[in-house]
Order: C-alpha cells, then sequence, then structure tokens
C-alpha cells in the first residue's frame, strides 16, 4: 500500500468515469471516485449522469437496482425518481412533495458530466463549485480515418500528483527505464496546461512501410499536454503517426485509476504497425515498473533536488492550482460491518 497517509488532497478538475461504449441507454452502475460513491446512468434520451449515490428518503443505493425511467432514475428501495439535475422528479405513493425536495431544489448531488473523446468525464470539487475550465477535445477521437486501437488499465496505489510528477522527474528515466541517458525535454507550464516537447531518433522507414536496411534514422516528436490533473495527452508525428491519451482519476487521495487509450490511423504501413505496437509496449512496460516505486514511496514536501532532476519544483508549483480546502461534509463511503 502507498505511504502517502493523505498528506496529497484529491485535486479538482474533470476525470474520466467511465468509456462512453460501456454505458447502453437506460443502464445504470454503481461507481466509486474522489473517496465518495456514485451512480452512473444513461437517460433514455441518451444522456450521461452521475449522482452522489445514497438516495435521501432512507439511504438505498441508487446504483444497485436502481432503474432509468425517462430522464430519471428510480430507487430500488421505495421508487423515488430522480433527474440528471439531482432533483427529485417524483415520489410515485405520495400525495405531496415532501418541502425539502420539492421544486427545483437539489435533493442528491449531480456532477457535472460530459461526454468527449469517447470518454465520459465527471467534474470533481470538494467544495462542490461548477467547473472552472473545459474538457478538452482531441481531434483524432472524432476523426473518421482514426480509432481506438488499444485500451489499458491500472488500479494503483498512489496519489495522482505522485503519478503525474513522474514525466518532471527526467533522471528516473535511466535507473527505472534504462535509457542511455537523461532525456532532454522542453516544457512550458501555462495555465492549466503543461506541454512537454521531446526528439527521438528511429529507424527510417521506406516507401514500401518496411525499416531502412542501411540503419538510417528519423525523427519521431512527441509532444505531452496535460490538460488539468486528469488527463496528458501524447502525440507522436514524423515518423510514427499516434496517439496516446493517458487519463488518471482519483479512486480515493491514495488510490487511482490510470487508462491509457491509444489511438491510431485506420490505415498504416506494416513497419508504421510494428512501430506503433513497439511505443504502446514500451508505455506500458515503463508504468509496471513504475508502479512498485509509487506504491511505497511517501511523498516529501521539501525534497533534495539537484540539477538533473528536471522541472519537478515547476511541476508542483503547477499542481497546486487544482487543490482545494476539502469541505466538512462527511463522506458517502459506506463502511462495511
Amino acid at each position: 500500500m502507498s505511504n502517502t497517509s493523505n498528506a496529497l488532497p484529491i485535486p479538482f478538475g474533470w476525470f474520466v468515469v467511465a468509456f462512453s461504449s460501456d454505458l447502453k441507454v437506460g443502464e445504470v452502475k454503481p461507481i466509486s471516485y474522489f473517496g465518495k460513491e456514485q451512480v452512473l446512468f444513461r437517460t433514455e434520451s441518451g444522456e450521461a449522469k452521475v449522482l452522489d449515490a445514497y438516495c435521501p428518503h432512507l439511504g438505498a443505493h441508487l446504483g444497485h437496482g436502481g432503474k432509468v425511467d425517462g430522464e430519471s432514475i428510480a430507487c430500488p428501495f421505495h421508487g423515488w425518481q430522480f433527474n440528471g439535475g439531482g432533483q427529485c422528479t417524483k415520489v410515485p405513493y405520495a400525495k405531496n412533495m415532501p418541502p425539502k425536495v420539492a421544486g427545483d431544489k437539489q435533493a442528491v448531488y449531480a456532477y457535472p458530466t460530459v461526454e468527449r473523446n469517447q470518454m465520459i468525464w465527471a467534474w470533481y470539487h470538494p467544495q462542490q463549485i461548477a467547473p472552472t475550465f473545459d474538457v478538452v477535445t482531441i481531434p483524432e477521437f472524432e476523426a473518421a480515418d482514426w480509432h481506438i486501437a488499444e485500451t489499458k488499465d491500472w488500479i494503483i496505489n498512489t496519489s495522482i500528483q505522485e503519478a503525474a510528477e513522474n514525466g518532471s522527474d527526467q533522471a528516473h528515466f535511466v535507473y527505472v527505464h534504462g535509457t542511455v541517458e537523461v532525456p532532454n525535454t522542453d516544457t512550458v507550464f501555462e495555465g492549466i496546461q503543461r506541454v512537454g516537447k521531446l526528439v527521438a531518433k528511429v529507424p527510417k522507414l521506406l516507401e514500401d512501410g518496411s525499416f531502412d536496411p542501411s540503419g538510417e534514422t528519423a525523427n519521431i516528436f512527441l509532444t505531452t499536454t496535460n490538460h488539468g490533473p486528469g488527463i496528458g495527452h501524447q502525440q507522436f508525428t514524423g515518423a510514427l503517426e499516434s496517439v496516446m491519451v493517458g487519463v488518471s482519476t482519483p479512486i480515493t487521495a491514495n488510490q487511482l485509476q490510470l487508462r491509457f487509450v491509444f489511438v491510431e490511423p485506420k490505415t498504416m504501413s506494416a513497419g508504421q504497425q510494428m512501430m506503433a505496437a513497439f511505443a504502446k509496449n514500451e508505455l506500458c512496460t515503463q508504468v509496471q515498473a513504475d508502479i512498485p516505486i509509487w506504491e511505497h514511496k511517501v511523498y516529501l514536501e521539501s525534497p533534495t533536488l539537484c540539477d538533473g532532476d528536471g522541472p519537478i519544483h515547476q511541476f508542483r508549483k503547477w499542481f497546486k492550482q487544482f487543490y482545494a480546502e476539502p469541505t466538512a461534509a462527511p463522506t458517502n463511503l459506506r463502511v462495511a460491518s
């Protein structure tokens, strides 16, 4: 287990709670993120919605047995219905709506939710403040000649900041990932974005899609963009055209779900396919090597750094903007007896 001991809180931002293709019309799913429990459902009109899990009537979990009725979800216990905005739309056996939930009052907290890049995103803020930025649109997810080629999924016992900081820790690439030298990246922190650029040499591809037998090399340009704490977008251009999106969602302060989504052109040469397969395998292998360290390290507020470590201080200053003081409201996580 991680030794971070809640040293870092859960940041606010947009986070992926499911792939769009995994939630059918009328489907209801229990989910658990941000140290709480939620219900995810798709209304009959096709909209994905996320609410806090528990019915305000007598506490039933809406995600276990709840059913979609039009644009609302019906509680499995007594049939109370709540729409995607958290308002109570029906109490089937009552003559009058209880004053506590009557009118436009929000009876159950509704997470702002959008579908973009073929994923369902929920906005989390500990003070339930409305979104302060949007989910970035990645054009390749919408392009007809691109497709999702592969996905990977990990549950990791670490904080979201510790995992994200990895990209700014240049020296570890030699000792954990076996690179010949410390990579040199050009990183710019601006607003909610962090953009890093890297150039790497790979075998040159010939016109027939095979590798150049002379050993001549070509450049791959890798641009990594973070748009808030929940998404890292890696775009390969040059000798390889590919996109990898890494989305991190906090389950608790010290546990996260990390998903890799690889998006590629539908038409690729044999050489490009080989190169893409190598890049996908390498990225996943690197994560597997990082996980044991993340899960057993501690977070040091004032680490002793040297000139070869990379922009770790700059990264931490950038990430700090996504922290807010938590509310005094208790968690809704059910504790098993």
